[in-house]
């Protein structure tokens, strides 16, 4: 039948189909995720009226500056992401466009997912507790509370753990390991101390610096996200372990000592 056809109605006849996949992908919901840069909070602060951190049991110190936590900001799991919206987010530095499944877990409905964020993040806050006073070498008769609304996931944990051991011991020799700065970073923290990787790190630099960072902890296997969009006056501080976070700090407050580098 098509080949009795002229060529500019076979040509019409032809792109009837190809019209309707195209009006079926633009008006189709997409298995995305549009993210953006979302909250920062100052760990050696307070959040909603209550201190992020509370330690008892041990002398705790005044700290200067601050250490601010980043976070992204997703679509809900139950979003509908349209193929304009995945356009007009790819061409934009400060928006991004990831699988909905790996920012939620698939299959689980809105009220799992929170919960399962919530979980996380206390898992995350118990972990931090453990390796900061490990690394301090005070683990017994000390209490740490952490406390922050709103906020789901792991990736909090190094920052948690760096205001414990401000609060706690400063840069060891009665200075404050931001120096007076603020800095700000992301990371998982294992109760060893390694940092591990988390995703979202160009939105959490700019996250940062909008909220007056000038430096940024991230991990070192996350350095070229991290430099994809890095906002100017944001200086990049890679690390691997809570120990060599601290050291990275200290070398930056006192002004010796070498400062690893994307």
């Amino acid at each position: 039948m098509l080949s009795r056809l002229t060529r500019p109605k076979a040509v019409a006849v032809c792109a009837v189909p190809v019209v309707a996949l195209l009006a079926v992908a633009v008006f189709a919901p997409l298995p995305f995720s549009l993210t953006q840069p979302g909250m920062t909070a100052n760990v050696l602060g307070e959040n909603k009226g209550d201190p992020v951190i509370t330690i008892t049991g041990a002398a705790t110190r005044k700290t200067s500056g601050q250490l601010r936590m980043t976070t992204i900001e997703a679509t809900g799991p139950d979003a509908s992401v349209h193929l304009g919206d995945v356009l007009d987010a790819w061409f934009r530095t400060d928006k991004a466009v990831m699988p909905r499944d790996s920012v939620y877990p698939s299959g689980d409905s809105v009220k799992e997912i929170e919960q399962h964020n919530a979980d996380q993040m206390k898992e995350s806050q118990d972990t931090a507790s453990e390796a900061a006073l490990s690394y301090l070498g005070e683990k017994d008769d000390v209490k740490v509370t952490l406390r922050l609304a709103d906020v789901g996931g792991p990736s909090a944990g190094l920052l948690f753990s760096l205001g414990i051991v401000d609060k706690l011991d400063g840069d060891g020799s009665g200075g404050d390991l931001t120096g007076g700065r603020t800095i700000a970073g992301t990371g998982t923290i294992d109760a060893d101390g390694s940092v591990g990787a988390v995703g979202g790190v160009a939105l959490k630099t700019q996250a940062a610096r909008r909220d007056g960072a000038t430096v940024f902890l991230v991990p070192k296997a996350e350095c070229s996200d991290a430099k994809a969009e890095l906002p100017k006056g944001l200086r990049l501080v890679p690390v691997t372990t809570l120990k060599g976070a601290v050291e990275s700090l200290v070398a930056l407050e006192k002004g010796t000592g070498s400062v690893p580098s994307c």
